[in-house]
């Protein structure tokens, strides 16, 4: 049974890469134009760092499946084009695992493939502390995402319905694994709120995985007998809404959610994610294409990342922190609402030596 719902979440999440695009508030964020900003390619970097661990590149691929043979034929091929390209990978959820050891080898070779990457294991805010260590050791693990998704098991058939152990179990996750502990949204957006909680839990990162992408309370509804859920279809925070209200906050944070090509990934590290994670475009690429589309798409978003970053004046990703950015539409009308101060986004180039920075990022 487990392993047919990971089928269909993959079939699912394709078919929603496949149809029309919705909303992106990231098109509600513009960089202001500096003619004269402009550097050498030669000058630019794209490596980031945040919260003590240091990334060759500022994107990464988020978590998506495992748990089933096609699962694990995906997760291969996604392994492979990390390790052909060197961004870091992420798992789907092991909880297959938990239940099935015969499936580990849908997971484990994320790391097979892909043996000097860093690799992120991904377990559900549930999890025992043992099985928290057994997903780090299948993979070798270099991370440990904890997600979070009470909206997804809401909507969800055989979904979970007791939430309020969730907070002291994350702690005890992180008090017992013996690497960093990333949580992470599923699609709904983590509220500074959320993030400040987070801060206090031992939690390393904080992965705001905002609405705009995969939508799995439309996966989920997809899966039920009368789709009687369809009104929670697009709930959330965006991923740009959860990047403003988190600005400031005492826990570094990586974006992800809804990002679509390389502009989007500027905009997410200039509103101050440390890296940016990306997972149904990249799916649907390597379904399509193979691990050659996949590592073509990949390299051709760093290339181009590094293009933008040379023509607006930021020689590290952490330097796009300084551009000055204009934020409209109903984003705008999201940070009146939430008091953040968006002029202040528009002029910060003229105040970046007294402007904290936002995240653990360092240039």
């Amino acid at each position: 049974m487990i392993a047919q719902r990971k089928d269909d979440h993959v079939r699912l999440a394709v078919e929603q890469q496949r149809a029309a695009a919705g909303v992106n508030q990231f098109d509600e964020v513009a960089f202001v134009h500096q003619a004269l900003a402009g550097l050498d390619r030669s000058q630019v970097s794209l490596a980031t760092r945040f919260a003590g661990i240091a990334w060759p590149v500022p994107l990464y691929i988020n978590a998506m499946t495992g748990g089933s043979p096609n699962t694990g034929r995906i997760n291969a091929d996604l392994a492979l084009a990390a390790a052909a390209t060197g961004v870091p990978i992420a798992s789907g959820s092991m909880s297959a695992y938990f239940k099935d050891p015969g499936c580990a080898g849908t997971f484990a070779v994320l790391r097979e493939n892909n043996p000097d990457g860093f690799v992120m294991a991904n377990v559900n805010a549930t999890a025992s502390v043992a099985n928290a260590r057994k997903a780090v050791e299948l993979l070798a693990a270099d991370a440990l995402q904890i997600h979070v998704n009470t909206v997804q098991e809401t909507v969800m058939p055989e979904g979970d319905r007791s939430f309020a152990s969730w907070v002291p179990q994350i702690a005890a996750i992180a008090r017992g694994v013996p690497v960093p502990v990333i949580v992470k949204e599923v699609g709904f957006g983590l509220s500074r709120a959320s993030v400040d909680v987070l801060a206090g839990l031992g939690v390393a990162v904080a992965d705001l995985g905002g609405r705009g992408g995969t939508d799995f309370a439309a996966i989920e509804n997809g899966r039920r007998r009368l789709g009687d859920y369809a009104y929670l279809h697009g709930f959330g925070l965006s991923t740009a809404a959860c990047l403003l209200d988190a600005a400031g906050a005492r826990l570094p944070v990586l974006a992800s959610g809804g990002v679509r090509h390389p502009l989007d990934v500027a905009r997410a590290l200039a509103l101050g994610a440390g890296a940016v994670g990306a997972s149904g475009v990249f799916l649907k690429t390597v379904l399509d294409g193979g691990v050659p589309a996949l590592v073509e798409q990949i390299s051709a978003w760093l290339e181009q990342l590094a293009a933008l970053q040379t023509m607006l004046g930021a020689p590290t990703p952490a330097a796009l922190q300084d551009c000055d950015l204009l934020i409209g539409g109903s984003l705008r009308e999201f940070c009146a609402d939430r008091g953040i101060d968006t002029a202040a986004y528009a002029r910060r180039s003229r105040t970046t030596a007294t402007s904290p920075r936002q995240t653990g990022s360092t240039r």
